[in-house]
């Protein structure tokens, strides 16, 4: 028996900087799969070696999460980082989305701000069928593959990658994190305490998706204050608090 959740998740899994060429590879190989023979959200055409990557790749921080006993890599996710020699260069939701509510990021400094993206999990370790179509949820997987507490872990991968996120905005001090995010994921998140503030309409990006921005620091507090078990694996125990 786990006294915590953070014990049962390192159980199982690790959450893995991609700061070396081969990770890198590890990365856009699970991007590739998740994006486009998984969701078919990228045309796999486009990607003949089979690695999914684009132009923010470049300045932009990974992570993975790796289970540890299959050594297969679950879920994976980038922080793309301000443009420090030319900090009013556009992020991918600024060219892609209308921004019309300037209130949330008004008095924000653009050098302590990122954007989340890339944010999957691989078909293999989603819990529900029928999310097998979106990036962030947990889906389906046989019984053989996997021991019943492993399963349990698959819903707080999701959790980990935010936990990644955190881990790089507090290495290269970014205190905000623009998003553009699916409605259904922001209603999930949010019941978790996270509450990103919409900048704009809904964009057809894939799909419907709204462009968001939150403070790092009110994700931290308003998980603490929902559910201090996830904050435990979000703040790696407070460290980042």
């Amino acid at each position: 028996m786990y006294s915590n959740v953070v014990e049962a998740f390192n159980e199982y899994f690790e959450m893995i900087p991609a700061c070396t060429y081969e990770l890198k590879k590890e990365v856009y190989k699970l991007r590739y799969q998740v994006y486009c023979i998984e969701t078919g959200f990228e045309n796999p055409e486009n990607f003949p070696e089979k690695f999914e990557f684009d132009k923010y790749d470049n300045h932009s921080i990974h992570y993975l999460i790796r289970h540890r006993k299959s050594e297969i890599y679950a879920a994976t996710t980038r922080l793309i980082l301000p443009n420090l020699d030319d900090p009013e260069k556009l992020f991918p939701i600024e060219q892609h989305c209308l921004i019309n509510n300037l209130d949330p990021i008004k008095h924000v400094q653009r050098i302590k701000l990122g954007e989340v993206s890339r944010f999957c999990v691989s078909k293999g370790f989603k819990r529900r069928k029928n999310e097998f179509s979106t990036l962030t949820g947990t889906g389906n997987t046989s019984k053989e593959s996997f021991t019943d507490n492993e399963r349990r872990i698959f819903p707080h991968i999701t959790i980990a990658l935010i936990a990644c996120l955190v881990k790089m905005s507090n290495e290269k001090e970014i205190y905000y994190w623009y998003a553009v995010m699916e409605p259904s994921f922001l209603r999930f998140l949010s019941t978790l305490g996270i509450n990103f503030n919409s900048i704009g309409p809904l964009t057809d990006y894939h799909g419907n998706r709204l462009p968001c921005v939150i403070k790092v620091s009110d994700l931290l507090s308003g998980v603490a204050k929902k559910n201090p078990e996830l904050w435990e694996i979000i703040s790696n125990k407070g460290q980042f608090s």
